[in-house]
């Protein structure tokens, strides 16, 4: 059975291996659990798109009904592949040692973000820029979401205060942090790095550069 990939420990250009963390199980049932890595392994060769449940079935070599029991629909076995990635990617930010600094904790837990994103390219893929089932209808998934996009990643950072102060300043917070380390990770991913000739080590410049500019910008 294939595990899921953020079992193991991996490098990103300058920086540490992050420390490997198994997936949480949620107790679920053997079958389902199975099913579940079977259909992030078959997403991982062809696509979301060409995901089928048949298949998956096939390559566990149960009948093609038994999927149908633990997931109704398609939306319902994405819900449950979706909910595992954002588990496990919520469990890879927590593995770092907790500093008192939250500043420095807020950086450490960046570095681990873009580790994780640079590693395993296709998680990310699947989690940030992939059609998900609605959110209301599949609560585990979402609540899960919630915590990979820092909701509850900002600890004790106080930010600076803006001249129009907004309702809702925590989920912003978060969004602005998240944004900005998505898109470094999707730069780093991509083929203009090579093109325009970077060097590992400008790109690991780039990401401690980003990561402190990150810290001025909301320290108060």
């Amino acid at each position: 059975m294939p595990r899921i990939p953020w079992q193991r420990s991996r490098t990103i250009t300058g920086m540490a291996a992050r420390r490997s963390t198994a997936m949480p199980t949620h107790h679920k049932q053997p079958l389902e659990q199975a099913l579940i890595e079977q259909a992030v392994a078959l997403i991982k060769e062809r696509g979301v798109e060409h995901r089928s449940l048949r298949e998956v079935a096939r390559r566990l070599n149960v009948s093609h009904q038994a999927p149908q029991k633990h997931f109704p629909s398609r939306d319902h076995s994405l819900a449950a592949v979706v909910d595992r990635c954002f588990a496990g990617f919520a469990q890879h930010l927590s593995a770092r040692p907790p500093h008192d600094d939250p500043y420095e904790d807020l950086y450490q837990m960046g570095l681990a973000y873009l580790a994780l994103a640079q590693s395993y390219p296709f998680l990310c893929q699947l989690m940030f820029n992939t059609a998900l089932p609605d959110g209301a209808a599949h609560p585990d998934m979402l609540a899960q979401a919630q915590v990979a996009i820092l909701q509850d990643r900002r600890g004790g950072v106080t930010l600076k205060d803006l001249d129009h102060p907004i309702a809702d300043p925590v989920s912003h917070d978060a969004m602005y942090i998240w944004s900005a380390l998505h898109e470094l990770a999707s730069l780093l991913q991509s083929d203009v790095t090579g093109t325009l000739g970077l060097t590992d080590d400008a790109k690991a410049i780039a990401v401690e550069r980003l990561m402190r500019c990150m810290s001025l910008s909301i320290a108060p």
